[in-house]
């Protein structure tokens, strides 16, 4: 009996810890590919939950990687402004908006900001991000704990690599790449 319960236990840890971590992978689909991005729960608890509830209530899909430097960064995010489905879309103003939700305060971590880190953009701020989030092409150690870093692509960053770069100065995109689709696995 006891080797039955024994048995029953770790079973039961196994499928409770692969349910839970299934429930902070999300798919992101772009035209290259589909890209896997594993969201730290335990280190940026407010950030992970605002980017999981926009991108699960679709949010995130038709918004264009409206600022993409190369050797650095490719942000997206900015669904009032950058959502290419929305009445609202304007590639000018793209990078200006956030969610109808309050800004979060930041969660500064040691996560350290290297190739495929998922972060949050602000303003000048600490506290003012809200919906945009940028992902690292190489690291980026000014970033560190300046920026809530909330994740980190798994799988796919060679798509993530394909996306179309902009200025060399700005970062502004003229005809961005979106994000068909970015949903929980």
């Amino acid at each position: 009996m006891k080797k039955i319960i024994y048995l029953f236990i770790i079973f039961f840890i196994f499928v409770n810890s692969t349910i839970m971590a299934n429930e902070n992978i999300m798919i992101l689909k772009t035209k290259y590919g589909e890209v896997e991005i594993e969201l730290y729960a335990d280190k940026a608890p407010n950030h992970v939950k605002r980017f999981k509830d926009l991108a699960d209530s679709g949010k995130y899909d038709g918004v264009v990687f409206h600022r993409v430097i190369d050797g650095f960064m490719a942000q997206t995010g900015d669904v009032k402004f950058g959502n290419t489905k929305s009445p609202n879309f304007n590639l000018a103003l793209a990078g200006t908006g956030g969610s109808d939700l309050p800004n979060l305060k930041a969660e500064f971590t040691d996560i350290a900001h290297t190739r495929g880190i998922l972060s949050a953009a602000r303003s000048a701020d600490p506290n003012s991000a809200n919906s945009q989030f940028f992902i690292c092409f190489e690291s980026a150690p000014h970033l560190d704990r300046q920026y809530s870093a909330f994740g980190k692509v798994v799988k796919g960053m060679e798509y993530i690599d394909k996306i179309k770069k902009g200025d060399p100065n700005t970062g502004s995109v003229a005809e961005p790449d979106i994000i068909i689709s970015l949903k929980s696995k």
